[in-house]
């Protein structure tokens, strides 16, 4: 999937703008949050892929009314040849994903969201030729759900990853468990700290989102306060040493989580990880969309 990403963005530079693998095809996007670079890069993907989107809040349909998850699941199985589902609870993305007849692709919940991650992984290749033996730390919320994704792919791949964050704020037991398992088979690691500057050192990527995301604005003054050691600034990517790279996710709350030296210098690949959504979403809808 991530050599595919890659694969994806050579063929588009390459002239190939069109590869219609998806000729024919429907692709739905339900989404319960908003989003600028989920969603635009998912109904961009479709149409380079050659497919239609129908995008679908639950406001502009009967989900808003009181239809079961189950329910629009199998009605839309009917019309569409799969959903990307963008949920406020893991738990709707299985429910749709068992009563679904079609592939439901997860497009952010408040536990995971793979398809940053496969982005990241392309990302971080591209940059640094490989993905086993990597240092990523990353810095901040370790209860994130991008976070999470990452620890699934990076141990997987074999990169080893240090989390800097509070102990009051810990990455998900199953998902923490599940990882260093990974782990140990790929020759990867996975690592909790509570000191940015330990993370970083000698690290090739150095890693933040935001620390409030959407659904926890009541808890938004705690983890600031929480989190005000975290930020990412000049000092703590000079500390990683000169080979860091920095990424984020994006949307960033900019002097909160991350400095405006940080996310505009020499050390940001920001914006071609943002790119790298869109070659990844056409990756992933090519192998999956039937």
């Amino acid at each position: 999937m991530v050599e595919l990403t890659l694969e994806m963005k050579r063929r588009y530079y390459a002239g190939e703008r069109v590869i219609p693998v998806l000729r024919g095809r429907s692709v739905g996007l339900l989404f319960e949050k908003p989003s600028t670079r989920t969603r635009i890069s998912l109904e961009v993907a479709v149409a380079q892929l050659g497919g239609h989107t129908v995008y679908m809040t639950p406001s502009e349909t009967q989900l808003g009314r009181g239809e079961t998850v189950a329910d629009t699941a199998r009605v839309l199985s009917r019309y569409l040849d799969a959903i990307v589902a963008r949920v406020k609870s893991h738990k709707t993305l299985e429910e749709m994903a068992r009563h679904a007849s079609i592939p439901v692709i997860n497009g952010l919940s408040d536990l995971t969201h793979p398809l940053q991650a496969i982005a990241d992984m392309a990302t971080i290749l591209e940059k640094k030729g490989r993905l086993k033996g990597v240092k990523l730390a990353f810095v901040g919320d370790g209860a994130d759900n991008v976070l999470h994704s990452l620890l699934l792919a990076g141990s997987k791949l074999g990169l080893h990853i240090t989390v800097a964050t509070p102990p009051q704020i810990r990455p998900d037991e199953r998902i923490l468990s599940i990882a260093l398992k990974v782990a140990e088979e790929s020759g990867g690691s996975v690592e909790i700290v509570s000191d940015p500057y330990e993370a970083v050192s000698g690290a090739d990527v150095v890693y933040t989102d935001v620390w409030v995301s959407m659904g926890q604005e009541s808890m938004a003054e705690e983890k600031v306060r929480l989190l005000k050691p975290y930020q990412v600034n000049a000092k703590l990517m000079e500390a990683a040493g000169g080979r860091a790279i920095f990424m984020h996710c994006l949307p960033a709350k900019r002097g909160q989580e991350v400095t405006d030296e940080v996310i505009d210098g020499p050390w940001s690949a920001v914006w071609d990880q943002a790119e790298n959504r869109l070659h990844a979403h056409k990756a992933v809808l090519s192998l999956l969309v039937p």
